[in-house]
């Protein structure tokens, strides 16, 4: 009876935590395209914040994103050492002042600075939520709870864009940011009551009462901690923390190795997020049809992701990401083809699981590779550094489109970078040493510690 209530408890506080998480997600997703939904009435009427071109419009678009690369690196700096709640608390809050903000502006420079001020808040709520995520979710589902959560970012990014089909000519482009900044007075709040401190954090900074309080609290399973999670004197020296555990010897390869591989999904994810409604309104389709592709792009991603991550918890997720990735690129390369429209929209939907699907997967796939004292670091730099492709995105979109290339050679372009993705995944080396996996064969397993290390409670 004790075990069941237990149980009970614990699916209520995963159940609480990831959709929290996916929350929070969700209006990262709404202001990745939002700005995309609103940048053909920017090109087509200088009354809106002066005079727009294509090369403006994708510099625009990367100012968010040098925030976001610029929160990432924060919160990474901060989270593995003043804990992960805190920082997503923070993020909620400083976000959606941001998205307000912006939706005051009345010139390009303004507009462009608080993009950038935005994209730091929600880079810091990117970098710190796989990472909670990860350290509650039971084993064997850490690929799964972690895809639900980063699906958050295209149910967001298709939230946008049927927003901004039923509502942009009624409410403007200002009515449209201003949606982004409800989780000031919705989301902060229930977060601030449902959401407790990793347990997992907390036992590898040696606060040992508050990790066995929050995971009776929380019904989290008591479980033999990890030795890299012991605080001992050795384990402090031996195993350093936050980013400086990621230029160990055992992290430094796989994590520029990772972080390359964020920034090559990012690419991917915002060049077609910004410009894919402006590509297909020039190959003939209307505003409201060419917005309807980004629907059907974020619904593949999403329901993409699930799928594959149940694979992913099963077989590992590295294979997967790469199969995926090529999934992504051999549909880039169909689009080319004169399709009948259904036929399109099927292949626009595998390209939504080869981009920001595989985002959605490469995620988890960070988020289950590090040991929990450099979990949080490792998240944040695959976020931070991978947003120098999202910075790309959005520049390289603007600069092929402005040069008169044909609209099959961009798509040729983008093909060749999901090849390339899925090449940089099979060169990431296996995880450190552990022991065999559960026998639902889900996740990276946890080595076997030493009986004198059998102290500490976790999430895990």
């Amino acid at each position: 009876m004790a075990s069941t209530r237990q149980d009970a408890l614990r699916r209520r506080s995963v159940t609480w935590i990831v959709s929290l998480a996916t929350v929070g997600l969700v209006f990262d997703g709404y202001d990745l395209v939002v700005y995309g939904t609103v940048v053909p009435l920017f090109l087509r009427d200088p009354g809106q914040l002066g005079e727009v071109t294509p090369a403006v419009a994708g510099a625009l678009g990367s100012y968010a994103l040098v925030g976001v690369l610029v929160g990432a690196l924060l919160a990474g700096s901060v989270a593995d050492v003043i804990g992960r709640r805190k920082v997503m608390l923070t993020a909620y809050a400083w976000f959606s002042v941001g998205m307000a903000l912006t939706a005051l502006a009345t010139t390009t420079a303004v507009f462009g600075l608080m993009r950038f001020v935005t994209g730091i808040g929600v880079g810091a709520l990117v970098a710190t939520t796989g990472a909670l995520v990860a350290e509650f979710a039971p084993a064997g589902r850490k690929n799964l709870a972690n895809a639900i959560t980063y699906s958050g970012v295209p149910l967001g990014s298709l939230l946008a864009a049927l927003l901004a089909i039923l509502l942009l000519d009624a409410i403007g482009w200002r009515g449209m940011f201003l949606i982004g900044a409800l989780p000031l007075v919705t989301l902060l709040p229930l977060a601030y009551l449902k959401m407790p401190e990793s347990p997992a954090w907390l036992a590898s900074r040696g606060r040992l009462d508050e990790a066995r309080a929050v995971a009776a609290r929380t019904g989290v399973a008591i479980s033999e901690a990890r030795a890299a999670d012991v605080p001992t004197a050795e384990s402090v020296t031996a195993q350093r923390a936050g980013f400086a555990g990621l230029a160990s010897r055992t992290y430094l390869l796989p994590t520029v190795l990772l972080g390359l591989l964020s920034a090559t999904g990012l690419l991917l994810v915002y060049a077609l997020n910004t410009w894919l409604p402006e590509l297909m309104g020039r190959a003939g389709f209307s505003t409201n049809g060419s917005l309807a592709f980004l629907l059907v792009l974020n619904g593949g991603a999403v329901l993409g992701a699930l799928v594959a991550s149940r694979f992913a918890d099963r077989y590992g997720p590295k294979h997967v990401v790469a199969g995926s990735f090529l999934l992504g690129a051999l549909a880039l390369a169909l689009l080319t083809v004169s399709l009948p429209l259904g036929v399109l929209l099927a292949f626009v939907a595998v390209v939504g699981l080869g981009t920001s699907g595989t985002q959605i997967l490469i995620y988890g796939f960070v988020a289950t590779y590090y040991r929990t004292n450099v979990r949080s670091a490792g998240v944040a730099w695959c976020a931070g550094f991978g947003r120098l492709g999202g910075i790309g995105g959005p520049l390289i979109g603007g600069l092929l489109i402005a040069s008169g290339l044909a609209l099959n050679s961009i798509f040729y372009v983008l093909t060749a970078l999901a090849v390339f993705g899925s090449l940089l995944t099979l060169v990431v080396p296996k995880a450190e040493s552990r022991t065999a996996p559960s026998a639902r064969g889900g996740g990276l397993p946890t080595p076997t510690p030493a009986p004198s290390e059998r102290l500490v409670p976790t999430a895990e």
